[in-house]
């Protein structure tokens, strides 16, 4: 990707925004009152970014969906009394007409809409020929490929400020948050393209106003580039998202509480993670190793179940096998989610090296 992505690009009305940073402001816009109250909280606590919904693409119909255009005058006017630049979310094309002649100065794209190539080409298509910043939201399914593909559509259409906001990932499984961090993912994308900024979205991830200083600070931790963070005059009366939003003084807290640390250290503290990662590439190269033999005699049971007509699964035995690793990694102080994810991928490579040797026909296999 052609694309010059330092976050010194982040830089407007001659100020330059450094990291973190931070964008802030109503999941959605309710009213002048509420949005010009949040906005002049928001500046005087030293959020520069001004973010809030003014189409709210909602799960079920009849829930509160935005005020729509209307809400564009209310942005105009907080940039006009305290100089903030300001944001919000597009899923189509009449979005993007109406954002840009009201003057916004940053759009984002959606978790549903980046999931939708469609959608998002129709998008790149309308800002064509435009320069603004655009940040891409990651697909609501964790899919990396389609969150890069995302990227490359805007920046195709001549798009070269651009940013990637990471908001958690859809799972069934019940977990703490409303919507999965899967760390792993940015990471990847961060691996894949270095220069890109990545923006955490702590509110979407936790889905409640209690787990956001544990994400924001792990996001700063992995070096990302700064957050975007829902903020309300009065939370509790908010229309939408009430229980995942902060008052600006809260937020100001939790902001003034963050650690930030330094991606490089002195040529000593180098040196000892130099020599810390050395013994890191010794074990991986060893489980690398214990994965192959492993997969081997996989493969010898597959033989043998082969021979005797077997099913590959043997739901007992599997079920036993988990139990007995999940209690040893508790007790060796590993968690029970990394055991689980750990195990059943080992579990689905055996099953599929075994359904590759019950599939092969011994016949040809012997020609």
């Amino acid at each position: 990707m052609g694309i010059d992505l330092k976050l010194e690009n982040f830089s407007w009305c001659g100020e330059c925004i450094t990291r973190p940073l931070i964008i802030a402001g109503p999941c959605s816009a309710e009213s002048e009152e509420q949005v010009m109250l949040t906005a002049k909280a928001l500046s005087a606590n030293g959020v520069k970014i001004f973010r809030a919904g003014i189409w709210k693409p909602r799960t079920r119909p009849n829930a509160f969906e935005g005020v729509g255009s209307e809400g564009l005058k209310w942005m105009r006017r907080v940039k006009e009394e305290t100089g903030m630049l300001t944001s919000t979310e597009v899923a189509n094309v009449k979005h993007v007409y109406e954002a840009l002649k009201n003057g916004v100065d940053i759009i984002w794209i959606g978790a549903r809409t980046s999931a939708n190539p469609f959608a998002v080409q129709d998008i790149a298509d309308a800002l064509r020929g435009v320069d603004i910043p655009v940040l891409v939201k990651n697909p609501v399914n964790p899919d990396v490929e389609l969150w890069i593909g995302a990227l490359e559509r805007i920046n195709n259409a001549g798009i070269t400020k651009l940013a990637a906001i990471h908001r958690g990932f859809s799972t069934y499984d019940k977990t703490l948050f409303r919507n999965e961090p899967q760390w792993q993912i940015p990471i990847e994308l961060r691996r894949r393209i270095p220069d890109l900024p990545i923006i955490t979205d702590p509110s979407h991830i936790c889905g409640n106003r209690q787990l956001l200083y544990d994400v924001s600070q792990k996001a700063m931790d992995l070096n990302f580039d700064g957050l975007i963070i829902e903020s309300h005059i009065n939370p509790d009366k908010a229309l939408s998202d009430a229980s995942q939003q902060l008052t600006p003084d809260a937020l100001k807290e939790l902001l003034d509480r963050l650690i930030l640390r330094e991606s490089d250290g002195d040529p000593e503290v180098e040196l000892n993670l130099a020599e810390l990662r050395e013994q890191i590439d010794k074990l991986d190269d060893k489980l690398i190793n214990l994965f192959e033999k492993r997969m081997q005699v996989a493969g010898e049971i597959g033989s043998h179940k082969k021979e005797n007509n077997l099913t590959i699964l043997q739901s007992k035995r599997w079920d036993d096998l988990l139990k007995k690793r999940l209690n040893l990694g508790v007790k060796k102080g590993l968690s029970e989610e990394f055991i689980l994810k750990v195990f059943r991928s080992i579990h689905q490579e055996s099953i599929n090296r075994q359904t590759v040797i019950m599939n092969t026909d011994d016949k040809s296999k012997d020609a």
